[in-house]
């Protein structure tokens, strides 16, 4: 006969468990929340800088500047930034990253190219520790919605690596948001910069709605093409504007990997809301299979103990 005591604990058990996930759930809509606003405001200084490289697009020909960043070298080594989570409870979000990591370094390798980490995240840097990776750098500990200044560390980092020209080239792998219940590992390349990827793009933000008494995260596209405001055609430029887009393009690329940090944030909070949501639900489905069994081994007891006192009774 099961033990009653037991299955008691065991639902409280359930009970307080089920308290965490959905106290989890909530710190982590709360924090897309943040991630939206911090994008909204961060926005302007992206725009302003887009229409500032617009501008001096118009004025010159990109293919006869001569830039450190547009400089196209043989590739024979490649740094991989890689952008995973400090914390875990999110459900694939850290094993999908590492995995899509791992692939592209086969494909380098594959190649006859070396490699080597930049690992931004807990997760990824205890992971590729273990197994003996070639890492250059390594971050961890950033906020969870990130910042510009976290941004323009990591992009100091590889701006060495590239301009030493210890890497050929720098790539990203990071998450891309699509949706709450959908994002995927993606890698774009930072360094070198192709002139024709400068041009203003829409561009899209992520806002957290609730409908029905549940959580949404939708994607806004930002019209930013229109609202470009061209330079008259007799500016004079105080400074040579060749001088301009080399201190420009930097700031150009810390936007880019900020952009990325922050998709990565969107993804790991959507992925923890939408496991601590399904934790949720199957800690009530079990507290009803429990309390189901409980109820059986409750009569059953009842009519055992019946039994007996009949079965004493007729001894009688």
């Amino acid at each position: 006969m099961p033990n009653l005591k037991a299955i008691r604990d065991r639902i409280k058990s359930v009970k307080n468990t089920k308290k965490i996930t959905e106290a989890m759930r909530l710190v982590a809509a709360a924090k897309v929340r943040r991630a939206q606003e911090q994008v909204t405001s961060t926005r302007p200084f992206a725009d302003s800088l887009a229409e500032v490289i617009y501008n001096l697009q118009g004025k010159l020909q990109f293919e006869d500047v001569d830039l450190p960043l547009f400089e196209q070298r043989e590739v024979n080594s490649v740094a991989i930034v890689v952008v995973s989570a400090d914390r875990g409870l999110c459900g694939g979000y850290n094993a999908n990253i590492i995995r899509r990591a791992e692939i592209r370094a086969q494909e380098l390798a594959a190649e006859g190219v070396d490699y080597k980490f930049v690992l931004v995240g807990r997760k990824a840097v205890k992971y590729f520790q273990n197994r003996n990776a070639p890492i250059d750098k390594t971050y961890t500990g950033l906020e969870q919605i990130p910042n510009a200044s976290e941004a323009s560390s990591i992009g100091d980092e590889i701006l060495s690596l590239f301009l030493s020209e210890t890497v050929d080239r720098v790539e990203v792998i990071y998450t891309k948001f699509v949706s709450l219940i959908s994002s995927r590992p993606v890698v774009q390349t930072l360094l070198p910069l192709s002139p024709q990827g400068l041009e203003p793009k829409d561009d899209e933000i992520f806002r957290l709605t609730t409908r029905g008494g549940n959580f949404n995260v939708e994607r806004e596209k930002v019209e930013t093409t229109d609202e470009l405001k061209l330079l008259p055609s007799d500016t004079i430029f105080e400074q040579d504007p060749v001088q301009i887009l080399d201190a420009l393009l930097p700031l150009y690329l810390n936007n880019q990997l900020l952009r990325a940090l922050q998709e990565s944030a969107a993804s790991e909070l959507a992925a923890r809301m939408t496991a601590m949501n399904n934790a949720s639900d199957n800690a009530s489905e079990l507290m009803k299979t429990l309390t189901l069994s409980y109820n059986k081994a409750r009569q059953a007891a009842i009519t055992q103990e019946l039994l007996e006192v009949v079965a004493g009774a007729n001894a009688l």
